[in-house]
Parts: structure tokens; C-alpha cells; sequence
């Protein structure tokens, strides 16, 4: 099992337009081959700063995900909102 951590940093004036946007993300990666779970986190002190924390079965589900269709278009409309490029990180146990 692996959990996948996203960075996001959105642009102030699309927070509700990356809510959004996110939360139609998340639908689609939850059908997702390898999928366990995800939730979206808020930072306390600075709101346009958000953390995805995604728990795969394997890397390979997860790469299978990243590199998929679907994830790319959701992307392409992700990608203007955030003020800077998401950092993904990967962790296993």
C-alpha cells in the first residue's frame, strides 16, 4: 500500500472554481484501478494551500491513475487555478 501526498497552492481568486474541480477529481480517481481512499486537506493558516492524500494498493494503480486520460484533462483544467506546479510525493510502508 502506498499513499500519494499532492501540494497544491490555488489562486486566491478560483479557490471555488478548484473546489470544484478537485472534488470531480477525487469522484474520478475513486474508480480509479487500485484506489483505497482520499480526502482533501486545508492548511490552517493559509487557505490556498491544499493537501491530497491518496492511498493506493500499489504504485504501479497509482502511476496507472497519473498517467491516465482522465487524470490529464482533470489536469488541464486543475492547472491554470494553482498559482504554482502541484508536488507530488510518494510514500510506502
Amino acid at each position: 500500500m502506498i499513499r500519494v501526498l499532492i501540494e497544491r497552492h490555488v489562486a486566491e481568486d478560483l479557490i471555488g472554481h478548484y473546489e470544484k474541480a478537485a472534488r470531480d477529481t477525487l469522484q474520478l480517481a475513486m474508480g480509479a484501478h487500485g484506489f483505497i481512499s482520499g480526502e482533501v486537506l486545508k492548511n490552517a493558516y493559509d487557505p490556498n494551500h491544499r493537501l491530497v492524500v491518496a492511498t493506493y494498493r500499489t504504485l504501479q494503480d497509482w502511476q496507472r491513475w497519473a498517467s491516465s486520460p482522465e487524470r490529464k484533462e482533470m489536469m488541464e483544467a486543475l492547472g491554470p487555478m494553482l498559482e504554482t506546479e502541484e508536488k507530488v510525493t510518494i510514500y510506502e510502508h
